[in-house]
């Protein structure tokens, strides 16, 4: 069994990590900090882990946190887990990081969308923890870096094509929607509800999202060239879940390639993403609250396009539940412990 800490727990990220390891029979959690509520017990704060999570919120030091747990997440904002994980890494510590600080290959695109990075020498070391494509390297890793939640529900909809030049990567246009979760917890004027019921908005357009940068490197790398998308969120009336739908123009050998066939081999063993029969699109509803990505793609003969469907959990798949995967394989654990629930419905 591992002792496990998770610092930051007072976010959707943190309470969403603290209902999945109540239920991971190899974990015990040990300490969870915030400042906000310290002192505070955990089910106090989020009353749906009352009698499921037996632990107060503590404000503590690095120096004092290594000595309560092997294995840590941390789900802090960007720039702050670079203050964290260097010296948990030094005490001997694994770590999940859920931010962006460790995403990003290159130190000068880091910074051109963030601030600067106080530690470039991790930045090869971590992981990139989408465990479809990168299992044995998340396996070995001391820090894996967690995705964020659009990238997560793009690249496992766009590896399968680009992998195979079907897809001309030039005309990629990203079409996403997320749950206002994904905002965070903290209080915001274009969060609230009245803000927000009744209404579809899109927001941070024109290619100004800091998650293009890691869709970007993520595709270049599966395409193996460079590749610039168009990628337009948008916020819906809704908590929890993300559609990502996706438009390419498909290559000649793309037009008379069976897609169908190609995704379901490709994600034939992976337990976590579902490719739908053809025909059926994904729905965020049948993804609520489990560790699951739905697929589902169709080709528009007349245009000569392929149009790609992803669904997930942004606060699962997209942020803890990928978490707590990238934890089983780091610690040699199967990889579905503690996640193979079915998705909650309705």
């Amino acid at each position: 069994m591992v002792h496990v800490g998770i610092v930051g727990a007072s976010g959707y990220t943190g309470v969403e990590l603290a209902r999945l390891l109540a239920g991971h029979p190899e974990v015990r959690l040990t300490v969870a900090t915030s400042r906000q509520y310290a002192g505070k017990a955990l089910a106090e704060v989020f009353p749906n882990l009352r009698k499921r999570v037996d632990i107060l919120c503590e404000n503590l030091s690095v120096e004092e946190l290594v000595h309560r747990a092997d294995f840590f997440f941390t789900a802090v904002p960007h720039k702050t887990a670079m203050d964290i994980v260097p010296r948990l890494l030094a005490s001997g510590k694994k770590v999940v990081d859920l931010s962006a600080d460790y995403r990003l290959h290159d130190p000068a695109v880091y910074e051109t969308w963030y601030q600067e990075h106080t530690s470039p020498e991790l930045l090869d070391e971590a992981a990139y923890g989408l465990p479809e494509l990168y299992r044995d390297r998340i396996a070995t890793a001391r820090l894996t870096a967690n995705p964020g939640c659009y990238p997560t529900s793009v690249i496992l909809a766009l590896a399968p094509l680009l992998r195979k030049g079907l897809i001309d990567p030039a005309t990629l246009i990203i079409d996403s929607k997320s749950g206002t979760s994904g905002a965070g917890r903290a209080a915001n004027v274009g969060t609230l509800f009245c803000e927000v019921s009744d209404g579809f908005k899109p927001y941070k357009v024109g290619g100004t999202h800091r998650h293009i940068p890691e869709i970007e490197q993520e595709l270049s790398v599966a395409a193996g060239e460079p590749i610039t998308v168009t990628f337009t969120p948008h916020l819906l009336p809704i908590s929890r879940g993300i559609l990502s739908t996706i438009y390419a123009s498909l290559t000649s050998e793309g037009k008379t390639a069976d897609l169908q066939a190609l995704y379901e081999q490709t994600y034939d063993n992976e337990p976590f993403v579902r490719v739908l029969p053809a025909g059926v699109p994904p729905a965020t509803q049948h993804v609520r609250g489990s560790n699951c990505c739905d697929l589902s793609l169709q080709k528009d003969i007349r245009t000569g396009r392929v149009i790609v469907m992803s669904a997930i959990d942004n606060i699962v798949k997209g942020a803890s539940g990928q978490a707590v995967q990238n934890m089983n394989l780091m610690n040699g654990y199967p990889e579905t412990l503690g996640l193979m629930g079915a998705p909650f419905f309705p």
